[in-house]
């Protein structure tokens, strides 16, 4: 089941988030910094965290941004980031299913498209979205501090 999170869920988020080789090496589970990050999202109506409950436990997430932009006449974006389904779930369905429900938000907000970005060294998460119709169309660059 597709929920909004709540700061109860907070601790299973950050836990998925941590559990690849990527993650492992960026997240702190515990550290206090996702606390004011979760209250900071749950305050801004653009922003929607949302976990996959099953038998009690989070066994995925995802964030949803909702960008309002003047190009292509004002057109809404949805984003999509943080996406993460537990180990013992995977190739299951539950990631095209957490996305088909995220892209129903994203229409059901009135954006007009749908973007996501994926780390380089993830290509089974890149030749997922594609099977999703996703389309590598642009070149995404980030400047980290």
């Amino acid at each position: 089941m597709m929920r909004r999170a709540t700061a109860a869920d907070l601790g299973a988020i950050v836990a998925l988030l941590a559990d690849d080789v990527l993650g492992a090496g960026r997240e702190k589970p515990g550290d206090p910094a996702y606390d004011a990050a979760f209250a900071a999202i749950e305050a801004d109506p653009n922003q929607l965290l949302a976990v996959v409950e099953e038998e009690g436990r989070i066994v995925g997430c995802l964030q949803l941004s909702f960008i309002p932009g003047l190009s292509r006449l004002g057109m809404w974006r949805g984003q999509i980031e943080s996406v993460r389904i537990a180990a013992s779930h995977r190739g299951a369905g539950l990631g095209r299913r957490m996305f088909e429900w995220a892209i129903a938000e994203c229409r059901a907000r009135g954006c007009g498209l749908v973007q996501l970005t994926t780390d380089k060294a993830r290509p089974d998460a890149l030749r997922f979205y594609e099977s999703l119709g996703f389309k590598a169309s642009h070149e995404g660059m980030k400047l980290g501090f």
